[in-house]
């Protein structure tokens, strides 16, 4: 019978103590005031071509890639909320030329945004990895919203002659750091 007593006094001595534990009033009003900072990393743009390619018929060209559509903008959040857009660009040469590689952005009445300009010297025997960094912010990511298109002209610089059989790759990868601002108000 003891048992019994404790027993109900435990569960008595909790239910007091929980009655007067901490809480505050909810202010549901809060939600009207949310603002969201996501970060989002995307890739952008890849493009791996064998020294082969830069020669055709035995005689060496340049290579241009028809511009092609590229309109992340066509939605509100990324034309609204979009504050900062970053591109990283890393370019891998084992070829025995050095190039300079020209991303050319586009709008939609085929007029030229912006052209970056990557200077990729030729392949010595070393590791040969060039990191570029292009920052959108202000008027640059005002014009950068404009974008429908990407277009990409490689150039290739004077030096020994490349063949059908000449080795090495000229090797582009890029991604997108997306800065957002996202309010939320009544």
């Amino acid at each position: 019978m003891k048992q019994a007593g404790i027993s109900k006094f435990s569960t008595l001595l909790v239910f007091v103590f929980l009655s007067f534990s901490c809480s505050s009033d909810l202010d549901f009003d809060q939600i009207d005031d949310l603002k969201l900072e996501p970060v989002v990393v995307a890739n952008l743009t890849y493009f791996n071509i064998p020294a082969k390619d830069f020669v055709d018929n035995g005689n060496e060209q340049n290579i241009a890639f028809d511009a092609q559509d590229f309109n992340p903008f066509r939605n509100s959040l990324m034309r609204e909320d979009l504050i900062k857009a970053e591109f990283g660009f890393e370019i891998t040469n084992t070829i025995n030329r050095a190039y300079k590689i020209d991303l050319v952005l586009i709008d939609s009445q085929n007029n030229t945004i912006e052209t970056l300009s990557f200077n990729v010297p030729s392949y010595t025997g070393t590791n040969n990895v060039l990191s570029f960094t292009e920052v959108f912010e202000n008027q640059r990511l005002v014009n950068l919203k404009r974008l429908q298109k990407i277009g990409f002209v490689i150039t290739m610089a004077a030096g020994p002659p490349l063949t059908e059989n000449s080795p090495g790759n000229l090797k582009l990868r890029s991604a997108g750091i997306l800065n957002f601002d996202i309010e939320i108000a009544d």
